[in-house]
């Protein structure tokens, strides 16, 4: 199986990535995490996504905020689908790492979860393994039967809630 990688741009991330990592742990998909920046390693990027492929990853999470540069810096030297988490900071609420992050000009996409989505960029990521895995993509199936009963069960519950009242 191919390996995702998880990039941060900064440990202060680490928060929001390690519910992407958990997913990922879940999935049992193999990956590597790092702290790598946009603006303050551009080269380290650079080189790291052009050669993700060549290195065994299949796809790229990253994670940023403020300026959030990262995923189209990383999209931008590679043929892997990235998928950027922009993440909230204190200024303007993600807004501005949402916009920096989906803002991406034609021939360089970059995939783009909710502002701390970090989880669904895991799910996505894993979408995205499993065209080419059938066993990913069971255990895909399998969570979303999951998560179906769960909201079954929380129906059931609160039809019990309307009745008491």
């Amino acid at each position: 199986m191919k390996k995702v990688a998880v990039i941060m741009g900064s440990d202060s991330d680490f928060p929001v990535v390690s519910k992407a990592v958990k997913k990922l742990k879940e999935f049992d998909i193999p990956y590597e995490v790092h702290v790598m920046s946009a603006h303050r390693t551009p080269d380290a990027a650079v080189e790291f996504s052009a050669n993700a492929k060549k290195n065994g990853f299949g796809v790229i999470i990253a994670a940023a905020g403020m300026a959030a540069h990262l995923a189209g810096v990383l999209a931008a030297k590679t043929t892997l689908p990235v998928i950027g988490i922009p993440c909230k900071s204190a200024q303007l609420d993600g807004m501005d790492a949402l916009l920096a992050t989906v803002m991406m000009p034609t021939g360089i996409p970059v995939a783009t979860v909710a502002v701390d989505g970090a989880a669904n960029a895991a799910v996505l990521a894993a979408e995205m393994l499993a065209l080419s895995d059938d066993t990913l993509a069971e255990k895909l199936e399998k969570m979303k039967i999951d998560m179906e009963k769960g909201v079954a069960e929380k129906d059931k519950a609160m039809q019990a809630k309307v009745e008491e009242l």
